[in-house]
């Protein structure tokens, strides 16, 4: 599932099978698609933390080894997955990539399946697995976010993208866009699109150049 992130309560619930996200990275009350693997039982559910706003939908092998090629992740990078799922893109990034990870999800269920999958992968020492609320999460360590969201999701996270990663982190969004802001690259594989952003320089007026984003993102 990639990825680089999930909102708005409801969402998901309307959307079409194409729409369908790959984890549940921040609280919502989306109706799970049927034979969809359950959420957690409401008990499970600390006070306050919400549900899965999304159902988790995995991302193919082929797509997500595609993503981490396009963002070019190598040793060095350490890539965030918001609303990872079962883990298998930090997991692959680190195992095939040599790469840190960090995987978000609000669902515990999803986190304990990507920690037990981490261990069964031999990299558990390289990446970590978060239950948190994506857009309360710090992704200021983030070289590469991966994202499997919607496009409505996609632009209520872009301010948080632009105000607290690095110029020249990359995104990758699997399936769906951010607007305005035009991918510096695309591809399809499988027959699913695949687009890549690369955060620019900021500019003395709070503007994101090329982004088509204006205000204080400092």
């Amino acid at each position: 599932m990639i990825r680089v992130l999930v909102l708005a309560a409801g969402l998901a619930a309307a959307a079409s099978p194409d729409r369908a996200t790959g984890g549940g990275g921040v609280p919502g009350g989306a109706a799970p698609r049927p034979g969809a693997p359950p959420a957690a039982p409401a008990a499970q559910w600390p006070w306050g933390q919400g549900f899965p706003d999304v159902e988790f939908i995995p991302t193919s092998p082929p797509v997500v080894e595609a993503m981490l090629r396009l963002a070019n992740v190598g040793r060095d990078d350490v890539v965030y997955d918001l609303g990872c799922g079962d883990g298998r893109i930090v997991i692959a990034a680190a195992r095939q990539f040599g790469a840190r990870g960090v995987g978000v999800d609000i669902d515990p269920q999803r986190v304990r399946e990507a920690r037990e999958n981490a261990q069964r992968a031999g990299v558990a020492d390289r990446v970590r697995f978060l239950r948190q609320d994506l857009f309360e999460t710090d992704i200021r360590e983030a070289t590469v976010v991966t994202l499997y969201l919607l496009d409505e999701l996609n632009m209520r996270l872009r301010p948080k993208l632009l105000r607290e990663l690095r110029p020249g982190t990359r995104i990758v969004s699997h399936n769906f866009d951010m607007g305005d802001w035009k991918p510096q690259k695309r591809l399809r594989v499988e027959g699913r699109r695949i687009y890549l952003w690369v955060v620019p320089p900021r500019t003395g007026r709070g503007a994101e150049a090329g982004t088509g984003v204006h205000g204080d993102l400092r």
